[in-house]
């Protein structure tokens, strides 16, 4: 075991408490089941009652080459005693399993972090593949940080050896070893990892034990190693927390749950049609499982089919909900056109990815919101709100599903990479404190003529479905006369239409709530104006800035389009306003758009999200 460390002097000590919060980062080949371990991790730290949040950070290779830096797969979750919105900025433990994976994320780690790595995969076959000419564990490149390095492969085939797997099939318990390791290492109970295990290979109980065995070898290890003062034992209390039931949820499972309280709280059966795409895809997943609540899901062979099957399914009394990212939303565009033209109601997901084109498909980016407001042809307006963090993806489903159907409007939703894939504490809602919003479908009046594009106050048009006695009516894409639906692209006729649907959309600000004020009061020197997953680390770094007493304010907005009644004449109350997100600055250009204020922007385009870090120095940089 090769180890170096810091003795810190008394005066070092006192003048760093204990944490508050700690970074662990899981590190491996995309093979050593990194995302496993951090999930399982995951879920013995929310069972201890710590507030945390995750991020997964996986390759975009379907299988790059083991031990190349391009196969490397890492898990950081951030978990402590008080409210943690973030992943956190830089990791305090870097859990390395092979050359690759500390050579990629090494440089992320805190100065005087700790690096625990396998020297078993330290070999010269994998230093070349990481681009290493000599061991960094030897070559004193690692200075700044406490290192301490062992065997853990060997360790690991040494634990399950009585239970006579192949060494190939062995070494895939090497990820239990350090599971078991960082359980004891941050005080985690072992019962509910072991249930899970004796579960997941229920079918092959010598798995489930030669992996039992590995993660409570780890544990001893720990407990048992005179590993030096740079690895001890760490004890988080429990986060405050309102009474309640909680669960871990990531974005993805979220949305399928709000998409399922939705249709309920209206009264419908869902139709999920898609067409897998990362980060999308689970969505998919989710909801194929919830059958039971009158949940239909159909895996189409494109992105156009998925889409038009979704809207099919809307004409027919259903609500259709289709999902996808950037790319397929591109290919879904005419459709969306055809929903909109047609005045169904529709839920239209988009995990946003990096791009353009096929862009970087596991990492995370903000830049389709120009797509989501004005991608279509023609005028063609519709509803876009975005969610700002896995549990609250929840909510802006049920948003979603309920602006749908009251204004008979295709809506989309934005989420991204980091809240689809990303965990955090949940608090399971009261189902009875939600307020239904029952659709009432449309039937014959005797002795009234049936007019299908006649409107509400809201200027939705009526939904009836097919087959409905003296209903009949036209529908498709081609435009239609104001109220009867007849075929009609005169010059007067389109310009009605046009203006109607545009008023539709517009008059949704009337339906939504005022914007607040996250954090802060509303007026002051500077705004930091966010949406979707840049949530965390602008709260978090406004909420230190203010606490240095500068005038630093916090707005979040929820409803991208139409924009909240009160947000212009707000925006106005501030000297300056900043608007960071993962983009050239979208967000920015649609207020200075919409209400002509100064808006300056933070873009970062880098496929990873903001660290608290880097907007707190924007922050000072703009108050001074």
């Amino acid at each position: 075991m090769a180890s170096a460390t810091h003795e810190l002097t008394l005066e070092e000590a006192n003048a760093n408490p204990a944490p508050e919060n700690l970074v662990v980062r899981f590190a491996g080949d995309s093979g050593d089941g990194m995302q496993l371990t951090g999930g399982q991790f995951t879920l013995a730290t929310a069972l201890a009652g710590n507030d945390l949040a995750t991020f997964p950070d996986f390759p975009a290779e379907i299988r790059a080459p083991q031990g190349t830096l391009f196969g490397v797969s890492a898990f950081q979750i951030n978990f402590g005693s008080t409210a943690i919105e973030t992943a956190g900025d830089q990791p305090d433990v870097l859990i390395a399993m092979n050359p690759a994976a500390l050579k990629v994320n090494v440089q992320q780690l805190k100065t005087g972090g700790l690096i625990i790595a396998d020297e078993g995969e330290f070999t010269a076959r994998n230093l070349a593949k990481a681009g290493y000419e000599v061991s960094p564990l030897t070559d004193n490149s690692l200075a700044k940080w406490q290192v301490i390095a062992f065997n853990i492969s060997q360790m690991t085939l040494d634990a399950v050896k009585p239970f006579g797997l192949g060494n190939k099939e062995a070494l895939r318990c090497k990820n239990m070893w350090t599971l078991g390791l960082a359980c004891w290492m941050f005080d985690r109970e072992r019962g509910p990892l072991v249930d899970w295990l004796k579960t997941k290979f229920a079918s092959a109980p010598v798995l489930a034990d030669a992996n039992i065995a590995a993660l409570n070898a780890g544990h001893a290890y720990g407990e048992t190693a005179e590993l030096g003062p740079s690895v001890k034992q760490h004890s988080m209390p429990a986060a405050p927390a309102e009474p309640g039931l909680y669960r871990t949820v990531t974005g993805a499972e979220a949305i399928a749950m709000g998409l399922v309280a939705g249709t309920q709280l209206a009264g419908l059966k869902m139709f999920f049609g898609g067409y897998p795409i990362t980060p999308a895809s689970a969505i998919l997943h989710y909801l194929s499982r919830l059958k039971e609540f009158g949940v239909t899901t159909f895996q189409a062979e494109d992105e156009i089919a998925a889409i038009s099957s979704a809207i099919g399914a809307s004409y027919a009394g259903s609500l259709g909900v289709t999902s996808s990212s950037g790319p397929g939303i591109a290919l879904k565009g005419e459709a969306m056109g055809l929903a909109i033209m047609t005045e169904l109601p529709l839920v239209i997901i988009n995990s946003q990815r990096g791009g353009p084109s096929t862009g970087l498909p596991t990492k995370t980016e903000q830049s389709d919101l120009y797509q989501a407001v004005y991608g279509r042809n023609g005028d063609a307006p519709m509803p876009v709100i975005a969610a700002r963090s896995p549990s609250d993806a929840f909510d802006v489903a049920i948003e979603a599903v309920r602006l749908a159907v009251r204004y008979m409007t295709p809506v989309m939703l934005l989420t991204d990479g980091y809240i689809a894939n990303a965990a955090e504490p949940w608090k399971v809602p009261d189902t009875d404190a939600f307020e239904p919003f029952p659709v009432t479908f449309a039937e014959a009046r005797e002795g009234e003529h049936f007019l299908p594009y006649g409107r509400d106050e809201k200027l939705a048009r009526p939904w009836v479905k097919p087959g409905t006695p003296g209903l009949i009516h036209r529908i498709g894409g081609i435009e239609k006369a104001v109220e009867t639906g007849h075929i009609d692209y005169s010059p007067a006729n389109h310009q009605a239409m046009t203006k109607f649907r545009r008023m539709k959309i517009d008059g949704i600000a009337d339906d939504i709530p005022p914007q607040d004020v996250t954090l802060g009061e509303d007026r002051g020197k500077l705004v930091i104006v966010g949406w979707g997953s840049t949530f965390g680390p602008i709260h978090q770094a406004v909420r230190r800035q203010r606490a240095k007493g500068r005038d630093v304010h916090h707005i979040h907005i929820r409803h991208i389009w139409p924009l909240p009644r009160n947000l212009g004449a707000l925006l106005k109350n501030y000297d300056r306003v900043v608007v960071p997100e993962m983009n050239s600055g979208q967000l920015k250009t649609v207020l200075r758009d919409q209400y002509l204020v100064d808006a300056r922007s933070i873009a970062k385009v880098s496929g990873q999200p903001f660290r608290i870090a880097e907007i707190e120095a924007a922050i000072e940089s703009y108050l001074s």
